[in-house]
């Protein structure tokens, strides 16, 4: 029971994993002993990122654009030419992008739906050889991040992103049942406020937010760290398909 949460000798890949709640889960996952690498698009930002990160355990920068599906397999190249199996999967990286609905454009659909829907189907799929050698020696593990607004509906008009937070807790799902059957777990996290440059609202006006949410308090860095150990570690093993919802309990009043 004392190894229930532990991560050591784990392999973990985290998109997003340069900033906010990636970021938050990349240093969670290193206090508990994993290995991880992190992706994001901006290679300086990823880097500088993993120096830091490398102060807690071993942490490496491998930078990606994965809203495209070339650019998800060249992260699953640049991955395989470190290591030779992948235990966690989390499928951090997204947009987002609010428009009134007569003037909410294509370009606000397309960039939003590629990377926070397509790309953890095809970086999956692209590393499912990676996942599938893991699951021969334990449960391994695909975590999406999803976000309360694929839950319950925001007043905000922000339409692709509501949409592809729904569609993203929905094909967590489906994928879990096919996945499950090479022993690897898909489960989502789906956040709420966590100050992060994509929710600018958390970050800069945390105590009218904290307002709004039943906890009194908008989520920190702990929270989010260990919503993911759980689902990452053998305490997660037995849940395949569902959604953490971590969100001081607003989904319960909207």
């Amino acid at each position: 029971m004392d190894k229930l949460f532990s991560l050591e000798g784990r392999i973990a890949l985290i998109t997003g994993g340069s900033r906010g709640i990636g970021r938050m889960i990349a240093a969670g996952f290193l206090a508990q002993g994993a290995k991880v690498y992190i992706s994001s698009r901006k290679a300086q930002v990823c880097d500088q990122a993993a120096r830091d990160l490398a102060a807690l355990g071993h942490c490496v920068s491998l930078p990606a654009d994965v809203s495209t599906v070339a650019g998800a397999q060249a992260l699953a190249t640049a991955f395989a030419a470190h290591e030779q199996q992948l235990d966690i999967l989390v499928n951090n990286a997204g947009a987002a992008w609010g428009a009134p609905f007569d003037d909410f454009p294509e370009s606000g659909w397309d960039k939003v739906v590629d990377l926070n829907l397509k790309a953890p189907f095809f970086l999956t799929q692209a590393l499912a050889a990676h996942l599938r050698l893991a699951g021969k020696q334990r449960v391994a593990k695909v975590i999406n991040i999803a976000s309360i607004d694929g839950v319950s509906v925001n007043p905000l008009e922000t339409y692709s992103y509501a949409a592809s937070k729904a569609g993203l807790v929905h094909l967590t799902r489906r994928m879990a049942l096919r996945l499950i059957q090479d022993n690897i777990a898909v489960t989502a996290i789906a956040p709420g406020a966590f100050a992060s440059e994509m929710n600018r609202e958390a970050r800069d006006r945390s105590a009218e937010v904290a307002a709004q949410i039943p906890a009194g308090r908008i989520g920190v860095d702990q929270d989010m760290a260990g919503a993911a150990i759980y689902l990452a570690s053998r305490a997660g093993d037995y849940v395949v398909g569902e959604t953490l919802v971590v969100d001081g309990g607003v989904t319960l009043k909207r």
